[in-house]
């Protein structure tokens, strides 16, 4: 019978990898029975490596188990270890363990050597490793005198350490006299075998105490070296200091200093060998010299480095690959680099391995019969070798045993018998280690027995696996199923996993799951079973999470953590804080479903976390809390670096509050000039501590710097000790500098002065220098004391001036200043424009052209020109009046213009002026146009007097604006049916000289709309509108009245008029008390005309039209509303009518026709509003519907 580990199931994905790893532990726990017969097992021993401490006692480790119980042995160094003879050494008792009392007497070294421990019964024996037994060392470093090192500044070094050898290896470190280690840098660091380099060396590199240091762990002690002493001194130095024994050739000579290009200090040469052995760790290491100091690089030549395995140490001097592997083997290059060149070296790198397991031998269990086999199987670079051993002997020389073939690395077993147990070992090795596994062969012939306690009780959550065991032993090995229930079918694989170690797998556990499980163990001795119960949870969630919080320092915060869980269990909710305790501090406040943090501080931020537990699972989510603030200010300022007008500022910046610092801004105090008053100096970005400061000459500084975070900026430093530099002359000139005459002889130069601060130092004065630009004469030059203005007098009107302000003070003068341009003073100009003429665009608009004035004339800085017009008296000779000067003003040197806006049919004058600063000068002769005729205005007004059966006449007053010479009026109407439809349009000419006009042969009782402007020869004006009726046929109204006596239609009129009566009624009494009536509302609605004009531009009545609007109102309307006949219509009039309000016709006319309806100027309504009558319904209109 044959029991082995089975193969994972293919259906367990990747995504369980705890259950696998479960898996595996059970399978590997599966084991014989102790109460059985089996060979020994080794299952503990000392490590094949085995350093000691040479105090203490050596203890040298063999543990084993076996039926019956294994007897031990000792070799040593390959010969019997008869540990009887030795009162020194003891075995514990059931064990293989060795103590070698070496406290009381003797010394470690004697113990020194290679043991190998055998664990033997009556069914085989087991080895353990070669155990290579070594006390530990810690030698003395050996005597020697160290010279002091003297070298240029500039110069590499190489301090070497070469610490003795130790058993381990020591920890190299450089440290002072203090024990404070030395500071390393990319210029400055320890390499792999512990020496100090340089690349180059500074004056700061001088002391007198590197001392290196090994540290030996297994004995606890420190070594030291002898301290070394290194000066580094300037060129001059160095020839003074070797003058005495060198010649004058040997002298060194001062491009030491001077910048090179890279060179390797280590490795030498452009390319090395490197070996390592799979699974170490790659050390690659190179350092370089130069000035400035190289930055390293790394390359992999034939591929790429790998990622997660790579790491760079020592400032990028070291390149560290982890677990590396034959695949890591190739060339590497390293690269040095600096401004004046670059050098490359090459480390050819091979990965051997000693050997390593792909699968190790394991223990077989046969029945009396079987068949197995035993596979070592061992891989290494180079190969390994296989051999094998027989209870601790090669099996080549072992009792032959017909049921064994070797082949290779493979046993081969057949046919069985009890005489075939056996313990055999597997050796791998090559010149890199060797690897030695046991495994024994123990045939047994045993019935079923299972090893899981019975009525074992699993609870699972549900949708997860459950897994219910079910460790079984037998020989043959048994066969397993499972059964559900009191009368349940074997379970089937394709809804269950059933392992070969006899777990049943329920990948999702559902509710339905619950019950009971049998497992059933056979083989042909007998048969064995166990019942296991399994309950299904729910499971714990974490309903509401704690979210990410940022609060300020002393806010209150509040975590939320909402947990649902099965009823049957009860979990516990506990609040953890960087996966430690919550601080016990009464500020944390936690109840069922919170905790709150109140009076936050800067050490409360940090990971809080909400885990609920149960008995079978838990949940934890996580939030994190930021303490922000400003930061705090900036401590330790510090002045280096000291010059005339630079300075280093050096800062220790304060803590930033979780909340990244992104600039410092540094201020300035002047004592000397502004004292109390800070400046801003310069801002810097928040990874600087240090900042090169530009002084200005006598300035005695004061600095101080506040960080600056996404919440604002830090309180003030303290501010840093005062430096005062040294007076100098002026670095600047006075700004601004002007040369302007307030009057026609003088010329007033003035400029921005400087401030103490740009003064450098004291007595400030400024030396002030003039000259005429286009003359030959020096400069006139004058010292002023610390003012900003200067009046030179007696100079040409308007001349040009070179001018130049230096400021100078007790020290010296200021650079050469520029030359700025200026103007002695302006007079008014002298010259008027000539040959001004006007060209008439068209009624509205003319162009004015006129020469230019020659420069000379102008006597100062032209402004431009500027126009006077005005309009005298129309073309027409009526009217004669003159009206306001009208003036227009032209930039620069322009000489034409437009002048928009004139009045057409008008007589104009004007003039034109040149303008200086100083003012306008004399004007142009005067120049008169004339502007063409326009389209007028619309008609003053429009009434219908007279209405008779079959005229109305028409009156009106002229257009207020005529823009010309009238040439004739026209008159357009059409007569509009009961449906508002528009009749044909008659278009009629009328003399311009008529002011009224009667239309004759008009149908009777019936309305006519009337459209009406005038024309003049430039075209036609505006139109005005308005609606009128003819009088009503008596016969007419006869038959009505006949109509109206009828009995039907008298008390239908009776009805109306008793509505009528109450209805008047009501708005007398409402019109008493205040309220208003349908009129009135339209009166509140309609402001008085004479207080609510229309707009000019009305579309109406407006007094300019376009030729589109034109075009409007001259089309036919089809629909409309009317207006009685004799109301007056103008612009300004009201646009309500009683037809509004549903008036009737009777009693709109006086007796001579006129209409005396209060509300009668309706505006022409649009089409769209055609639709509803305006017309008063009466009762002749009611006979004419009738009709």
């Amino acid at each position: 019978m044959q029991l082995k580990k089975m193969p994972r199931r293919k259906r367990l994905s990747a995504g369980r990898a705890p259950l696998i790893l479960f898996l595996c532990q059970m399978i590997s726990a599966l084991d014989v029975p102790l109460d059985l017969v089996q060979p020994p097992t080794i299952t503990q021993q000392s490590p094949k490596d085995y350093i000691i401490d040479p105090r203490e006692n050596i203890v040298i480790q063999c543990e084993a188990k076996g039926k019956p119980p294994p007897s031990f042995s000792w070799t040593r160094n390959g010969t019997h270890f008869d540990i009887d003879k030795d009162p020194l050494v003891t075995m514990k008792p059931g064990s293989g363990t060795l103590t070698i009392n070496i406290m009381s007497e003797g010394k470690a070294e004697t113990y020194e050597g290679v043991y190998q421990c055998t664990a033997r019964n009556e069914r085989g024996a087991a080895i353990s490793n070669n155990i290579v037994v070594r006390p530990s060392r810690s030698p003395l470093w050996t005597k020697e005198k160290l010279e002091p090192i003297i070298l240029r500044n500039g110069q590499s070094l190489i301090l070497p350490c070469r610490p003795p050898l130790g058993l381990p290896p020591p920890i190299i470190f450089w440290m002072d006299n203090s024990f404070q280690r030395l500071p390393q840098s990319e210029r400055v660091s320890q390499g792999l075998n512990g020496d100090l380099y340089f690349s180059n060396v500074l004056p700061e590199d001088t002391r007198e105490d590197y001392i290196c240091y090994a540290r030996f762990n297994h004995t606890q002690t420190i070594q030291q070296k002898q301290p070394i002493s290194v000066k580094v001194i300037s060129v001059d130095e160095l020839n003074d200091t070797v003058a005495a024994n060198l010649n004058d050739t040997e002298f060194y000579s001062a491009k030491s200093n001077r910048e090179r290009p890279p060179t390797f200090l280590t490795p030498e040469g452009n390319a090395s060998h490197k070996e390592e052995l799979r699974g170490n760790v790659l050390s690659l290491e190179c350092i370089a010299e130069g000035l400035p100091t190289p930055i390293i690089y790394w390359i992999k030549e034939d591929g790429t480095l790998p990622i997660n395995r790579t790491f760079y140490r020592n400032f990028k001097k070291t390149l560290q690959i982890i677990q590396v592997s034959e695949a890591d083997s190739g060339n590497y290059q390293c690269i040095a680099k600096n401004p004046l060149g670059a050098i490359h070296h090459t480390i050819s790198v091979t990965v051997k391995a000693a050997p390593y397991w792909i699968m190790a031998p394991q223990n077989l269990v046969l029945s009396p019969g079987e068949d197995g086999r035993l596979t070592c199987g061992a891989n290494g670079s180079p190969k390994p070798r296989i051999s094998w051993l027989l209870n601790g002997v090669p099996v080549e020389i072992a009792p032959d045993d017909p049921s064994r073939k070797i082949d290779g690395d493979t046993i081969i077993f057949s046919n069985v018998q009890e005489r075939s147990s056996a313990v055999y070992q597997c050796n791998a090795s090559n010149e890199y280690g060797y690897l030695l596994a046991n495994a024994f062969v123990n045939v047994l012939a045993e019935p079923p027995r299972i090893l899981t306690s019975a009525n074992t009780l699993y609870q699972v959550i549900a949708d997860r696996p459950a897994l219910l065991d079910c460790a079984f032993f037998g020989s043959p090995l048994p066969t397993i199923e499972w059964f559900k229930g009191a009368k349940g079918s074997a379970l089937r694989e394709d809804i269950y996993v059933l392992h070969e170690n006899g777990t049943l797998e329920i990948p999702v556990a559902q509710k339905d799951s619950t019950g009971t499980y049998t497992c059933v163990a056979r083989n042909k001795l007998g048969m064995a079973k166990n019942e296991v119960h399994l309950e299904i949870k729910d499971a714990t969630r974490i309903i509401k999470q704690p979210e990410y919080a940022v609060m300020q320092r002393g806010g209150t915060v509040s975590f939320e953590c909402k947990v649902k869980h099965d009823h049957t269990l009860i979990p516990t909710i506990t609040w953890l804080k960087d996966n430690g305790e919550l601080p016990n501090d009464g500020r944390f406040t936690v109840d069922k479903d919170h905790l709150v943090v109140a009076d936050v501080r800067d050490d409360d931020g940090g990971t809080y976390t909400c885990v609920a537990n149960t008995t079978l699972d838990n949940v934890s989510a996580s939030a994190v809390l930021s303490v922000v603030d400003v930061p705090n200010p900036p401590f330790d300022l510090e002045l280096t670096d000291q010059l005339d007008k630079s300075v280093q500022l050096s800062w220790t910046p304060g803590s930033d509050n979780n909340s990244p610092i992104t600039k410092f801004i540094i201020e300035y105090e002047d004592a000397m000039h502004e004292a109390g008053l800070w400046h801003l100096q310069t801002e810097v970005s928040g990874m600087q501590t240090t900042a090169q400061l530009k002084l200005s000459p006598y300035v005695n500084y004061s600095f101080r710097v506040m960080a600056v975070n996404s919440l604002g900026r830090s309180l003030p430093s303290e501010a840093s000790e005062q430096y005062l530099t040294k007076a100098a002359e002026p670095d600047t000139n006075p700004t601004a500098v002007e040369g302007l005459g307030s009057e026609p002889d003088n010329l007033v130069i003035t400029w921005k002065p400087l401030n103490g601060f740009e003064s450098n130092g004291p007595g400030l004065q400024y030396k002030v220098s003039w000259r005429q630009k286009d003359g030959d004469d020096e400069w006139t030059s004058v010292v002023v004391a610390n003012v900003s203005k200067y009046i030179v007098s007696g100079t040409p009107t308007f001349v040009p001036y070179l001018i130049k302000v230096q400021a100078l003070n007790d020290v010296g003068f200021a650079p050469e200043p520029a030359v700025v341009m200026g103007h002695s003073g302006e007079d008014l100009p002298m010259v008027a424009p000539g040959n001004v003429h006007v060209n008439v665009v068209n009624s509205t608009l003319a162009e004015v052209h006129w020469d230019p004035v020659p420069l000379k004339s102008i006597r100062g800085h032209l402004q431009g020109y500027r126009i006077y017009y005005w309009k005298a008296q129309s073309s027409s000779k009526r009217n004669r009046r003159h009206l306001e000067k009208k003036i227009l003003t032209f930039q620069g040197s322009k000489t034409h213009g437009m002048l928009p806006g004139l009045e057409p049919f008008s007589h104009y004058t004007l003039n034109v002026r040149v303008v200086n600063g100083k003012g306008e000068g004399p004007a142009s002769p005067d120049r008169v146009f004339n502007t063409p005729e326009g389209v007028p205005s619309a008609p003053s007004s429009l009434k219908i007097v007279n209405p008779t059966l079959d005229s109305l006449t028409l009156e009106w007053d002229p257009p207020s604006r005529p823009n010309g010479i009238l040439t004739e009026y026209t008159l357009k109407y059409q007569p509009i049916n009961s449906t508002h439809e528009l009749g044909p349009l008659v278009d009629l000419k009328i003399p311009a000289n008529k002011t009224r006009w009667t239309l004759k042969n008009l149908n009777f009782s019936t309305r006519y709309k009337f459209y009406f402007y005038a024309q003049t020869a430039a075209g036609s004006g505006s139109q005005i509108t308005e609606e009128a009726v003819t009088a009503v046929d008596e016969a007419m109204a006869s038959r009505q009245v006949d109509i109206a006596t009828q009995g039907w239609f008298i008390g239908l009129m009776c009805a109306v008029a008793l509505l009528i009566l109450i209805l008047l009624i009501v708005c007398f009494i409402r019109r008493n008390k205040g309220g208003k009536y349908p009129v009135k509302e339209k009166e509140d609605a309609h402001a008085d005309p004479e207080i609510q004009p229309m707009k000019e531009d009305d579309g109406t009545f407006g007094e300019y039209r376009s030729l589109e609007s034109d075009a409007e109102d001259h089309k036919p309307l089809k629909k409309g509303s009317r207006t009685p006949s004799d109301r007056t219509v103008k612009k300004e009039d009201s646009d309500d009518s009683l037809v509004d309000y549903g008036e009737g016709v009777n009693g709109q006319f006086n007796e001579d026709g006129s209409f005396i309806g209060q509300y009668s100027g309706k505006k022409e309504k649009e089409p769209a509003e055609g639709n509803e009558s305006s017309e008063a319904p009466s009762p002749v209109n009611a006979m004419n519907s009738f009709v």
